[in-house]
């Protein structure tokens, strides 16, 4: 009987060492994942929405990356959170990390994702108010604050003089449509993914129904020869001096491109990963922010999804040096290899990198957005 309970005392301890090892030997198997972080630069909605699905559908993960991602707000700087090292990566507007590199900051572009303008200026339909020539002696309300410049290059291209109102009275703008909805102002600067949704999901006090499309002029700085290039990743030329981390921003790239791409290809589900991330917007309002979003983004030139356009970012730095955005004509301050190669990789797994069959969707708006 001692014979029997020792035998199998050994056989437990004998099995209780052999889990220990084999638990040992699959974590040391593990991968270990290198920590990112990405500081974006708003606070969670659709515009973001690629970053979002890059971490929930595990691609980060899958490309050995935890990523880390830090919403924005309107006291958060990105191109001050990763020159400071609290980011390795950023997105932000192009002039923004134009006027930092302006002023010392080694930032550099590394993916321009989002590859034509969103910015436009509202005018009601009665006003007869359809084009930048037509704002002559008019109140034309903007954000300023850095969000001017696509305004007052085509104000400027038109003879009128923005900067010292010459011409035209330039109103600063809240992050409401409420002067425009109120007709305090004659036209209001709108992104075609958020502020031109607010308006479309807002009543007519004459009608008690929602404002459609046919209400509006939409100038878009785009096809008035002014846009300027928006959403970008970002990091800095130190961090990117070392062959380890540029290894690494090619996986980070080609993950949240990858993000992108599954976006254009549901967008629904993007839309339900976003409302997940901070429901500080209703879904009818992300819906159109996503599919307007995708706008922006595809088609994607030859190049394909992150590549740096030249002439696109040509015309924004003239405009940034045009408006004392930035002093001199920028050098360096975008590469375009690191996207190149994750475009590449992305290529080789069969990944559609220029949508050019994508088709926009429908999206009916509701009151407020819901």
């Amino acid at each position: 009987m001692r014979k029997r309970w020792l035998v199998s005392a050994l056989l437990v301890a004998a099995l209780s060492v052999a889990a220990v090892v084999g638990a040992s030997t699959r974590a040391s198997a593990a991968p270990k994942l290198t920590n990112i972080t990405l500081q974006l630069k708003w606070v969670p909605q659709a515009q973001f929405a690629g970053y979002y699905a890059a971490s929930l559908k595990g691609f980060y993960k899958a490309a050995g990356l935890n990523v880390t991602l830090k919403n924005g707000g309107p006291n958060i700087i990105p191109e001050q959170v990763v020159a400071s090292g609290l980011a390795q990566f950023g997105v932000d507007w192009l002039p923004s990390l134009l006027a930092a590199r302006d002023k010392g900051t080694d930032l550099v572009n590394v993916a321009q994702v989002v590859a034509r303008s969103g910015m436009t200026q509202l005018t009601w339909k009665s006003s007869g108010i359809n084009t930048i020539a037509k704002m002559r002696g008019k109140k034309v309300a903007n954000w300023l604050g850095g969000n001017q410049y696509e305004l007052f290059a085509a104000l400027t291209k038109n003879g009128m003089n923005p900067t010292q109102n010459k011409g035209v009275t330039i109103v600063q703008q809240p992050f409401t449509m409420d002067l425009f909805l109120n007709h305090q102002v004659d036209s209001a600067s709108a992104m075609t993914y958020n502020e031109l949704a607010q308006v479309l999901e807002s009543k007519n006090p004459k009608t008690g129904k929602l404002y459609q499309m046919s209400d509006l002029n939409v100038i878009k700085m785009q096809n008035v020869g002014t846009g300027m290039l928006e959403d970008g990743i970002f990091s800095t030329g130190k961090w990117l001096s070392s062959a380890a981390n540029q290894a690494t921003a090619v996986k980070f790239i080609a993950a949240s491109l990858k993000g992108w791409i599954y976006c254009r290809d549901h967008q629904a589900d993007c839309v339900s990963m976003t409302l997940k991330e901070g429901p500080t917007l209703p879904a009818g309002h992300q819906t159109w922010m996503m599919n307007e979003m995708n706008k922006l983004i595809w088609p994607s030139a030859s190049g394909g999804i992150g590549i740096m356009n030249k002439a696109a970012f040509a015309q924004t730095a003239k405009i940034a040096q045009q408006f004392g955005v930035i002093k001199k004509a920028p050098t360096g301050s975008y590469r375009t290899d690191l996207a190149a190669k994750a475009v590449a990789s992305l290529k080789a797994g069969g990944a559609d990198v220029n949508g050019n069959s994508w088709k926009p969707i429908v999206v009916k708006l509701t009151a407020g957005g819901k």
